[in-house]
Parts: C-alpha cells; sequence; structure tokens
C-alpha cells in the first residue's frame, strides 16, 4: 500500500518538502527578475548572484556533513527554515524602505544559501532513518516526483506573481512555504537515535576518503560535479535569454519554465519503472546520456519558444530520472553512521561547482553574448555523461547492492586505522 496512506510521518516530511519546493521554484523565477527589472543588473551580476546561493557550499558544506553526523536532524530542519523565511521575508521590506540593492541580495542568497547546506545535509541524513529499506525507492520517487510538480507550478506560478504584484513580493510566498514546512516538520512523530555526542578526529577526511577509494561514490560524485558546472551554467542565464533575446514576458517566461519543467515529474515515474526493468546502472546512463541531448534545442528557442520547452523537458525527465535511481542506490549503500559525511562530500564536489557554473554562464554570455554562451554550456549537459559511459556502469546490468555497503564499511574502518 502506498506511503502516503499508511505512513503518517512521511506524509508531513513529504507535503513539507513539496510546499517548500514550491516556493523555491518562486523564487527562482522572482530573484533573476528582481536584478533585471528593478535593479537593472547586468548579466553577469544575475551570474554572480546565482552562483552565491550556492557558494555555501565550497565553504561550509564538509564540516557541516561530520558535525551533523553528530546532531539530530530534524531540529536542523526545522531551525534553517525558520531562518530562510525571515531572509527571505526581509528583502520586500528592504524593497519597499528603498534599501533594495545587488549587494542585498547577494547577502540574501548567501545566507539562505547555508542554511540550505544545513537543511540538505540533513535532510539526506534523516529520510533514510524515517523510512524502512524496502520503502525507498517508492520514497524517493514520490519525493523527487512530487518535487517537479511543485516546481512546475511554482515556476508558472512565479511568472504570473511577478508580472501582477511585483518581483520582491514574490519572495513573500517563498518565506510562508518555510513556514509551512518548519510546521510539518515539527509535527513528526518519529523521533531519532541518540548520535554520537563525541568528536570523531579525522571526520570529514574520513568522509572524503569513503568517496575517494569507492568507484562507485567516486564515479557518481564526479558525474554530478560535472554535471551541475554545464547545467547551472545555462540556467544562470536561460531566463536573461528569454526575456532579453527572445523578447518574453515576465509570465510568459514563468509558463514556458514551467512547462520545461514538467519532464522532471515524467523522469521521477519513468526512472523506477526503467531501473525495474532494464537494471539500475543501463536505466542510469539511458536516463543521464540519451535524455538530456535534448538540451541542444535550448539555444534554438529564437526560432521557436517551444524549442526550449522541449529541450528543458528531456534535462529535467533525465536528471530527474537518473537521481531517483541514484538516491536509493546510495541509501541502501552508504554504513548509516556515514550518511551525513557521504551527503556533505559529495555534495560538496556536486554543488560547489554549481557556483562556478554559473559564474562561467555569466562570464561567457558577457563576453561572447548569450546565444554563444547557450550553446557552449548545453552542449556540456550531455558531454558529462561520458563520465558514466567510461566508467564500471557501462558494463553492468545493476549497480551494486547492499552487500557491497558492508565491504565499504570495512575498508573505510582498515584505513581509518591505517
Amino acid at each position: 500500500m502506498s506511503l502516503l496512506r499508511t505512513h503518517r510521518d512521511f506524509r508531513l516530511f513529504w507535503t513539507g518538502e513539496t510546499v517548500n519546493r514550491f516556493g523555491t521554484a518562486i523564487s527562482g523565477v522572482a530573484i533573476p527578475l528582481i536584478a533585471i527589472s528593478e535593479l537593472s543588473a547586468s548579466t553577469f551580476e544575475v551570474g554572480v548572484l546565482t552562483a552565491a546561493s550556492w557558494a555555501p557550499w565550497l565553504l561550509i558544506g564538509l564540516p557541516v556533513g561530520a558535525w551533523i553526523d553528530r546532531r539530530h536532524r530534524r531540529p536542523l530542519m526545522i531551525g534553517t527554515s525558520v531562518i530562510s523565511l525571515l531572509l527571505l521575508a526581509a528583502v520586500p521590506v528592504a524593497a519597499a524602505a528603498g534599501l533594495l540593492s545587488v549587494k542585498l541580495l547577494l547577502t540574501v542568497a548567501l545566507l539562505t544559501g547555508a542554511a540550505g547546506v544545513v537543511f540538505q545535509t540533513a535532510y539526506g541524513a534523516y529520510l533514510p532513518t524515517l523510512l524502512d529499506p524496502a520503502d525507498h525507492a517508492e520514497g524517493n520517487a514520490k519525493l523527487h516526483g512530487s518535487a517537479s510538480a511543485a516546481q512546475i507550478v511554482g515556476l508558472g506560478c512565479g511568472g504570473l506573481i511577478v508580472q501582477f504584484f511585483g518581483a520582491t513580493n514574490a519572495l513573500y510566498v517563498d518565506a510562508a512555504t518555510f513556514a509551512v514546512a518548519a510546521c510539518c516538520l515539527t509535527a513528526i512523530r518519529f523521533r531519532e537515535h541518540h548520535p554520537a555526542t563525541a568528536r570523531q578526529p579525522g571526520a570529514i577526511r574520513e568522509g572524503i576518503r569513503l568517496v575517494a577509494q569507492d568507484v562507485w561514490l567516486r564515479t557518481l560524485t564526479i558525474f554530478g560535479a560535472t554535471s551541475n558546472l554545464a547545467l547551472m551554467g545555462y540556467q544562470a542565464i536561460v531566463v536573461v535569454f528569454l526575456v532579453r533575446s527572445v523578447g518574453l514576458t515576465p509570465g510568459t517566461v514563468g509558463v514556458l519554465v514551467a512547462a520545461a519543467a514538467s519532464g522532471g515529474v515524467v523522469g521521477a515515474f519513468i526512472g523506477r519503472r526503467l531501473a525495474d526493468r532494464f537494471g539500475t546502472a543501463r536505466a542510469m546512463l539511458l536516463c543521464e546520456l540519451g535524455l538530456p541531448t535534448l538540451a541542444l534545442l535550448i539555444p534554438l528557442a529564437q526560432l521557436s519558444p517551444a524549442l526550449y520547452v522541449i529541450g528543458g523537458f528531456g534535462v529535467g525527465a533525465g536528471i530527474v530520472g537518473g537521481n531517483v535511481i541514484k538516491s536509493t542506490f546510495l541509501q541502501s549503500y552508504c554504513p548509516p553512521d556515514l550518511r551525513g559525511r557521504l551527503s556533505a562530500t559529495s555534495a560538496f564536489v556536486n554543488y560547489g561547482t554549481i557556483p562556478l557554473g554559473a559564474l562561467l554562464g555569466g562570464s561567457l554570455a558577457s563576453r561572447l553574448g548569450l546565444e554563444a554562451a547557450l550553446w557552449i554550456t548545453t552542449a556540456g549537459v550531455p558531454l558529462a555523461s561520458l563520465v558514466l559511459l567510461f566508467s564500471p556502469i557501462r558494463g553492468r546490468r545493476d549497480l551494486p547492492d547492499q552487500r557491497r555497503a558492508e565491504s565499504s564499511r570495512a575498508a573505510i574502518d582498515r584505513l581509518a586505522v591505517s
């Protein structure tokens, strides 16, 4: 029977995360439009603004993972949700007082990004404890699917809210979704086991060693880093491209971005089914290498905005489908006491390239023009998947099962002693 019917705590967790993703999608449209329409920011400044929200992964990602392994995760998620609420609500207040500036937006982006580092790392370690191992695949599919659906609605609503109520006022909606998320997390009855309170010497090194010494974790981490570099490279400038080069209104941009993001819902639906039919390794190659080649249609949006929708749809379907498979694999493969460090180490590498990609996109657009920058960055999306093609994943039907996690734990123990 579905987890949504039988598992009260998962329903609360799922509801809070879905509503939160809806608000985040609104901000994803609103913040660049605030910079473009109200502050007349340059293309490079928009890229820097996008990079700022991800830069904390490079600054604090690794120590946060080791720290979270010694803490209860749910209180951290509640606290960071409240902090993000206050930061986002401060932007329209500052605009009303005449204090809005690019520097203020950068500050808010950095601080909410830091809160997001703590939340996402705790989230990755908390979810496997909330569900039984047999429910991980279903839970991941539901969370990724609903997150993609919420993103679609949020992006569409974001453009319309900006057009009718102003870009800064749209951030009130995102702030409210953090309040809903905090309430849902507070209502969860499940209580985590008491974590180890003593600081473990070399905890950060152990997380790095786990990823570096394991071919499967290393491959997926390197792929995530290269993929995110290309993805954020074009996503940092695509709103500017659609507004300034294609000549679309904010409302139309929101609708088109939402239509493109609907590929994520399809990806969440097909990822698990492709894995059941073809095997997890083969399904990952199909999702991450096959579908994202449609990204090459995005720079052709000047011919027809529909080409942007098709390209974005393919990217979303492939990336989310692959993420469902990868998340389920990591939750069963990694030893429970190392999940926080694995999450932080892989996120440090994966998310650490996101601000670099945003800066790359902004720099290329400033020097070569928006269209040339889009061609370069979108070409990088399918090219990043060559990391998977030239790895052990290519020769397998399925990724390793849980039995390999035990040998991984033993290997880490031996390395820690040596």
